[in-house]
């Protein structure tokens, strides 16, 4: 099978061809840097590629496309967003025409407003968003699901963790205040994490013809507290920390707050606090996966930060 890899000089989308090129398959993988380093790619054949410009000239036929690429992020200009995410999707979707499409998405696609409990993939897109980044890659989803020459498959993760990860572990280490790890709700609410072993499993049986087609949700086989998961990841990373939380409810004001002064400075660096922010730790945060165990064939592994120390 020839499969083509978008974003694959990232940390999703350099995962997905290595375990491509692993299993024997021959791979095409597609990033904006200039060069990556071959192993980062299992040595596939790379190509540097800004599909936020156009689609690519001279592209291979290829069987399947695992679209990686994208602006992954809780802050900045709306625009920079819906060019990458939306964009970017359109012109991956017209260079390989044809092809089994596999769109890497997420669950920020879910209504930030309201707790996403045991949510079905029915439950989303929404109306309303709290960032660029969710409406940005619901709006990609629709693109992708109006296509009508091709199959599509649609993968929903949440909070993609692992070897490699340059934005969740970074994000949460950065938070930690002396002894403390500050966030907001109360830690007991459940949420669903995805290994990034998972979701390359989940990515590379969405390449298969015989998968069905459709929108999944991804992630670990089961749900964690969150305060579990926060003292199992500082125990690992042997971080001297403990988490403490601040109640949602004063939480989101003062995220507005923050934001507002971030805006007012026009500062470019995403703020240490922001409603996004808030609004997926302070409530549960759940998804069925039942689609994907029943209609993929995804068999998941549980929640693990085992080796974090070297994340």
């Amino acid at each position: 099978m020839t499969v083509a890899v978008t974003g694959a000089s990232g940390f999703v989308g350099g995962a997905v061809c290595r375990e491509l090129a692993r299993r024997g398959c021959a791979v095409h993988a597609y990033g904006r840097r200039a060069q990556i380093a071959p192993p980062h790619v299992g040595g596939a054949a790379y190509r540097s590629w800004d599909l936020t410009r156009a689609p690519l000239t001279e592209a291979p036929r290829v069987d399947a496309v695992v679209h990686c690429a994208g602006t992954v992020s809780d802050w900045g200009p709306a625009a920079e967003f819906f060019v990458t995410n939306l964009g970017g999707t359109r012109n991956a979707l017209a260079t390989f025409p044809g092809a089994r499409f596999v769109h890497v998405s997420t669950a920020s696609v879910y209504d930030p407003y309201r707790p996403t409990v045991m949510a079905t993939e029915d439950e989303a897109p929404v109306r309303r968003y709290a960032n660029a980044y969710g409406a940005s890659k619901a709006a990609a989803e629709r693109a992708v699901l109006a296509v009508a020459d091709r199959p599509v498959v649609i993968l929903r993760p949440h909070a993609v963790y692992g070897p490699g990860d340059t934005t969740l572990l970074p994000r949460l280490l950065s938070a930690v205040r002396g002894r403390r790890l500050i966030l907001a709700g109360d830690g007991r609410q459940r949420v669903s994490l995805t290994s990034i072993g998972n979701l390359v499993r989940a990515c590379v049986r969405a390449t298969d013809a015989r998968a069905d087609e459709g929108v999944f949700n991804v992630t670990d086989a089961e749900p964690v507290a969150l305060d579990d998961a926060l003292r199992a990841i500082l125990a690992e990373r042997r971080v001297d920390a403990r988490p403490a939380y601040v109640p949602a409810r004063a939480a989101w004001p003062l995220a507005s707050a923050v934001e507002g002064v971030h805006l007012l400075a026009r500062r470019t660096e995403p703020p240490r606090l922001t409603r996004y922010a808030v609004g997926h730790l302070a409530v549960e945060r759940t998804l069925d996966i039942t689609a994907a165990r029943s209609r993929l064939g995804y068999t998941p592994v549980s929640t693990s930060f085992r080796g974090a120390a070297t994340w």
